[in-house]
């Protein structure tokens, strides 16, 4: 299996257990026409709370996957070149910091929602 269908599966698997739910669910007790009207009412605002979580994980995953990219392709960088191992290794540090950064913002966005 490649990696975009590992990607893509992890994906699936991390929406299905942090998806709302709770929202779908209805009273059993009440009458079919009722809980009907009263799951129809209450889905009126749907609420997306449940899917910050699933941003946030594929956030998390994407900076993972491109740190790790930046990394594999530095030292093969440096492997080729290793008189130029030093500006490469800097700009190796700053493209993970900047990746970093926007991955804690982020992962801050998704918390507090």
């Amino acid at each position: 299996m490649n990696k975009l269908a590992k990607l893509v599966v992890l994906t699936f698997v991390f929406a299905l257990f942090c998806a709302p739910l709770a929202a779908l669910a209805q009273d059993a007790s009440a009458a079919p026409e009722a809980a009907t009207a009263v799951v129809a009412a209450e889905n009126a605002g749907f609420d997306f709370s449940g899917l910050y979580g699933v941003g946030c994980g594929l956030a998390l995953i994407g900076a993972g996957i491109g740190i790790g990219r930046i990394g594999a392709s530095a030292v093969e960088a440096m492997a080729r070149q290793p008189e130029a191992a030093g500006k490469i290794q800097t700009a190796m540090i700053i493209s993970a910091a900047l990746v970093e950064g926007v991955t804690f913002f982020a992962l801050i966005v998704c918390m507090l929602k």
